[in-house]
């Protein structure tokens, strides 16, 4: 087992470096973050038998300690992994977020999992994700059936912003060019509202030199390709093989242009897509539409923030019986 260090979101906080060998840009690791309950939690909370895994979005790594403190206040004990090349796991000479398929993951959570050792201890596992960590995680839930005990997804990437016909039609053109030009630019299409969004709310702390740039890592097509190809299995169908709870924001703005609807609607997705994308991955979902929330939806507005925690508190006795 490797070494607990302190982490930088201080008291309560430890990380882990978990070693991943190499990939296309050289040496990778993943970090994994963990919280534990104070003793009284752990031993009378109603989720004392369970572990949560957190996985970040696109551009982003964990920072959300509200978030864990829900679940530790409750017993469980909450982990929180930055993938290969987020976040704690960013190297200089890697190129931020880039994979050429999700499947890369699997060695991630494989990395955490044996970490957190939930399997060998017979403890129930809670997978949470965020917009294209909810699009991994239900992935890799759908190829590891059984190992989950519940899925969370708070604004999971599940379809494409154009919709399931664009990203049909987008698709060969993506994966054309993604052959011969994997690592090639693409324009760059955040405009950073949603950055400002939560900077105007509060929400949205300081974060280390690169770890999280207002507009987003650069994207390329090799990334992209995996990302459409994510959303093509949602599309067709599959069973992550546990309860899942997906929150969303009401609505969606285009984000085209500042507007202050932003400080209170999704900015990034096309939330309706997403609701509807979200009916196809298990035989159970409970989907949450959260009134004035972001895409985060724990980062918003206090009401409606408060109104994500009521229903991720309402949704967890559903799929966490």
């Amino acid at each position: 087992m490797g070494e607990w260090h302190p982490d930088i979101l201080g008291e309560g906080f430890e990380q882990q470096t978990l070693p991943l060998g190499d990939d296309v840009d050289g040496e990778v690791v993943a970090t994994l973050v963990r919280s534990r309950p104070h003793p009284g939690a752990r031993l009378f909370g109603e989720l004392r038998d369970t572990d949560v895994l957190y996985v970040h979005g696109w551009s982003d790594y964990f920072f959300q300690t509200d978030l864990a403190r829900f679940f530790t206040d409750r017993g469980a004990r909450f982990y929180a992994l930055d993938l290969r090349k987020y976040g704690r796991s960013l190297r200089s000479d890697l190129a931020p977020g880039y994979v050429a398929s999700l499947d890369v993951y699997d060695a991630d959570i494989a990395a955490a999992l044996d970490a957190m050792a939930t399997v060998r201890e017979g403890r129930r596992l809670v997978l949470f994700g965020h917009s294209t960590g909810g699009l991994t995680l239900t992935l890799w839930a759908a190829r590891h059936p059984g190992v989950a005990d519940a899925l969370i997804l708070n604004s999971p990437w599940l379809e494409l912003q154009l919709g399931p016909l664009g990203r049909q039609a987008l698709a060969p053109l993506v994966n054309a060019r993604a052959r011969f030009d994997p690592l090639g630019t693409h324009p760059v299409v955040d405009l950073g509202f949603y950055t400002r969004a939560r900077r105007d709310l509060g929400t949205l702390p300081d974060s280390p030199e690169g770890w999280r740039p207002a507009q987003g890592f650069p994207t390329h097509p090799g990334w992209l390709a995996a990302i459409i190809a994510g959303h093509a299995r949602v599309a067709s169908g599959l069973d992550v093989g546990c309860p899942t709870l997906v929150l969303l924001s009401a609505r969606s703005t285009v984000a085209l242009s500042w507007s202050d609807a932003m400080r209170e609607t999704d900015s990034v997705l096309v939330v309706d897509d997403i609701a509807r994308a979200a009916t196809r991955i298990a035989r159970t979902v409970t989907i949450s539409r959260i009134e004035g929330a972001l895409h985060d939806v724990f980062l918003s507005a206090p009401e409606a923030r408060d109104a994500a925690y009521a229903a991720l508190e309402r949704g967890l006795r559903s799929v966490t019986p």
